[in-house]
């Protein structure tokens, strides 16, 4: 007979793979087109999505949210101050309109980001808290793994702590359903600037990846709302503010991305135990992931990270 833990980890599972099976479109279809999403509260909330079947020639960051929503702009007209009338803070310290192209945060204008077939663009209305960058979400998944990086693909490679383990085999086999090809290669070896790295491991195998460790020192460093303590025996999950709102139980996993300065974007699918490590790896979904900056699989529910920034104040 199940145990009550046992069947509360059972139905986290059966619900990610519900939901799963909701599937948005192939990946040859999204590869052809170009996506558009408004959300607010660190992506805890949709305001709009659209899509094209075909990107334009002449197409970038703002022109694509310009044709679609009402947009004003200031600087000349290289940013935007309000989508649909919500208004950003500008240097007030309020909250202001960010956006991501393939879940990259946006490194120049959004008037001279170039848009490339597959991109998906995220424009997110939220205060800075307590990162003053997020460099990668997970919320375009299965981007930027399946298109790559203004229009270039760039190798994806696996690393598990086990080669053999379950969760690395889950995490192969959702990226190959999702059109992306990738290799599993040795653990914990750098990649430099030309390899996107999907990292499948516990948290105290996990942070020997140089651009884990940057999750301990917490979201100012990393971009992501959550963070190891006890020696990667205790998962926090933060608030915007960079505060422990929770603090996870055992069998909760993380799904979240980072990078180090001269690496390129680290995906990290990890957890406490191996438990938490499992769950992250069912929720490589785009129905789980989408628009969202981190999760954490805990074993009754899906958390969206930050906590709490989905509610409005």
């Amino acid at each position: 007979m199940w145990t009550v833990r046992a069947l509360a980890g059972a139905l986290t599972l059966a619900v990610v793979a519900a939901l799963a099976a909701c599937g948005l479109g192939s990946a040859e279809s999204r590869q052809e087109g170009v996506e558009l999403r408004v959300t607010r509260g660190f992506g805890q909330e949709r305001i709009h999505a659209t899509a094209r079947r075909s990107s334009r020639g002449d197409d970038t960051a703002l022109r694509f949210v310009q044709a679609e929503r009402r947009v004003e702009t200031g600087f000349g007209g290289g940013s935007v101050e309000s989508i649909d009338g919500i208004e950003g803070g500008g240097s007030s310290g309020g909250p202001d309109w960010f956006y991501f192209v393939n879940g990259l945060e946006g490194s120049v204008a959004a008037a001279e980001r170039k848009l490339y077939p597959g991109d998906v663009v995220q424009w997110d209305y939220r205060r800075r808290g307590a990162a003053m960058s997020i460099p990668a979400i997970v919320g375009a998944y299965p981007e930027p793994l399946l298109s790559g990086i203004e229009g270039r693909r760039l190798p994806v490679r696996i690393e598990c702590a086990d080669d053999g383990g379950r969760a690395c085999r889950e995490v192969e086999r959702r990226l190959s359903d999702d059109g992306v090809t990738a290799s599993v290669g040795s653990f914990g070896d750098g990649a430099g600037e030309n390899v996107l790295r999907v990292v499948v491991a516990p948290w105290s195998l996990a942070r020997r990846v140089r651009a884990a460790t940057l999750l301990e020192r917490g979201p100012t460093a990393s971009g992501v709302f959550a963070r190891f303590g006890a020696g990667g025996r205790r998962l926090e999950l933060l608030d915007a503010g960079g505060r422990v709102a929770r603090t996870a139980p055992a069998g909760t996993g993380l799904v979240a991305a980072t990078a180090l300065e001269g690496e390129q974007r680290v995906w990290l699918v990890t957890g406490v135990d191996e438990a938490g490590v499992d769950r992250a790896a069912a929720s490589l979904d785009r129905s789980v992931l989408s628009d969202r900056f981190a999760v954490a699989v805990l074993p009754d529910a899906v958390e969206a990270l930050p906590l709490g920034a989905g509610k409005r104040r």
